[in-house]
């Protein structure tokens, strides 16, 4: 069902590492002509445009694309307990894992009468998008509004694809989640016309454009992220899900397989790697995978994962080529099932979230841990960070200088300036020190 790639005895470079497993194929420029086309179109047609959107790729036509007050509120009064009970427990732990992200002001006196101060600014307004193909996703809104508020953000607005059980309204799960939240811009529209309808706003429905995007999507909406960056900024370009589990010989098989298969069930494309450095481990592993997979209900999805080109088990000769290998790949999620997690930690840079001994799953991690589920995908995370409130903050400097302390510098610039032929930028300086009062100190 899986591929097994032995590299004991082989010693390769981080650039061969990371050809041995590819990632699926589907590719963001595949789909630029006609998410470009599909922006295009909401710019010049607004709301009919969405609508026309929602009727040819949601199979429903949203009698209104705003949804109504009233509406998010009944959904959150009909929500099941258990669910109700649950995303509570889980914005309280998100809501305080995210605060620990936000910096704190910082004053550096550079010399006497010189200072700066680094402080973080939230941008003003945001929009949020959470998927409604495959599975409706209470969690993505608890993830996206929590980081956002975080921040410090004012204005959220939130979309989410037109569901045909729902007569074209968002899915009431996700209208309680967003209530529960205090949100209540919620807009029905999806995949690329969503987005650029964020970007650039639709005045036929009130919607004002935002800052930043955020929320992950298929490959329309992360194409479409793509298109409208520089115009807002975005998270990042959310592709399939994938799993890394780098485990030793004292690792349950058992626990290996379930956690392999809750991201395979994602998607068909979705990534799932063990990376071993016991044969035993990977025999049984591989031998448990087919039934495992078959048990689940949605064993088409996963067995199609499991088979892809991106799927596989990896037996390396000890920890130090697995966390080589990890980083290569630079996993959205990375687990550790050894015998000392923490001693792993160290030589591990390249991973969205990490998840530290047995009893620390990514199934926790999307929906209850504290974390935030919404991390880089596709070997992103070599260079971006997941989802959180730096998200949504901005570093800014704030100078301030006596004239004493710009007197002590003011040569030093002056002759900088004049190094990158720059006379008037050493003329600012000088002249302050010239005029009625060229003698004050």
């Amino acid at each position: 069902m899986i591929q097994t790639i032995d590299l004991r005895g082989r010693r390769l470079t981080d650039a061969e590492l990371l050809t041995l497993v590819p990632r699926s194929a589907s590719s963001v420029a595949s789909a630029v002509d006609a998410v470009d086309a599909i922006i295009a179109d909401v710019r010049q047609r607004g709301a009919d445009a969405l609508l026309e959107q929602a009727e040819r790729f949601d199979r429903v036509r949203p009698t209104s694309i705003r949804v109504s007050a009233d509406d998010i509120a009944r959904a959150e009064r009909e929500l099941d307990p258990a669910v109700r009970s649950a995303l509570l427990t889980a914005i309280d732990r998100v809501r305080r894992g995210t605060a620990a992200q936000v910096p704190p002001e910082v004053r550096t006196e550079i010399a006497p009468g010189a200072t700066i101060v680094q402080r973080w600014r939230p941008v003003d307004r945001v929009g949020l998008y959470v998927p409604g193909g495959k599975a409706v996703y209470p969690s993505s809104v608890v993830m996206n509004v929590l980081a956002a508020q975080g921040a410090g953000v004012a204005s959220i607005a939130l979309a989410s694809p037109p569901q045909e059980a729902f007569g074209g309204s968002v899915h009431p799960t996700i209208l309680a989640a967003a209530s529960l939240l205090g949100i209540d811009e919620v807009y029905a529209m999806g995949g690329a016309g969503a987005i650029g309808a964020l970007a650039y706003g639709v005045p036929g429905v009130g919607l004002e454009p935002v800052q930043v995007i955020t929320g992950p999507g298929n490959l329309f909406v992360a194409t479409a992220k793509r298109a409208v960056t520089g115009v807002v900024g975005i998270d990042s370009e959310a592709g399939p899900t994938e799993i890394l589990i780098i485990a030793d010989e004292t690792a349950r098989a058992d626990l290996v397989v379930a956690d392999l298969l809750s991201q395979a069930e994602h998607d068909e494309l979705a990534s799932a790697v063990l990376v071993t450095t016991s044969s035993s481990l990977a025999d049984a592993v591989a031998a448990a995978l087919p039934a495992a997979a078959d048990a689940t209900p949605h064993a088409d999805r996963v067995t199609t994962a499991l088979q892809g080109q991106q799927s596989a088990i990896v037996i390396v000769d000890d920890l130090a080529v697995a966390c080589r290998f990890s980083d290569a790949y630079a996993p959205e999620h990375l687990e550790l099932h050894v015998a000392d997690p923490h001693a792993l930690l160290p030589a591990l840079s390249h991973a969205g979230a990490i998840f530290v001994g047995a009893h620390t799953p990514v199934s926790l991690g999307d929906y209850a841990a504290g974390s935030n589920h919404v991390l880089p995908t596709g070997g992103q995370a070599r260079f971006s960070a997941g989802l959180g409130a730096y998200t949504f903050l901005r570093a800014q400097q704030v100078v301030e200088y006596t004239r004493g302390a710009l007197r002590a510098v003011a040569d030093d610039v002056v002759a900088l300036a004049h190094a990158e032929e720059l006379p008037a930028h050493g003329a600012a300086i000088t002249a302050r020190f010239s005029g009625p009062d060229a003698t004050l100190d």
